[in-house]
């Protein structure tokens, strides 16, 4: 999510469902499936606009590698 402040999401963890899994990436824009295949979800983009995103769908969190995600603002 963009803003959690402006939308009011945020992902209700628990503990043994929700996965904790943080995936580090070099750039600002992800791609997110749940990685299950069929048993995923729909594929969905998100931008990191700080350091990290959260999936509304899966709860997997995406966080930017140090020094990456300078896009030049494309």
């Amino acid at each position: 999510m963009r803003d959690p402040q402006l939308t009011g999401y945020g992902p209700n963890l628990t503990p043994g469902v929700t996965p904790e899994e943080v995936i580090p990436v070099e750039t600002r824009a992800v791609r997110c499936d749940g990685g299950g295949g069929a048993l995923g979800h729909p594929a969905i983009f998100l931008r990191i606009e700080r350091q990290q995103v959260t999936c509304p769908y899966c709860s997997r969190t995406y966080r930017l590698k140090e020094g990456a995600g300078d896009d030049h603002h494309h």
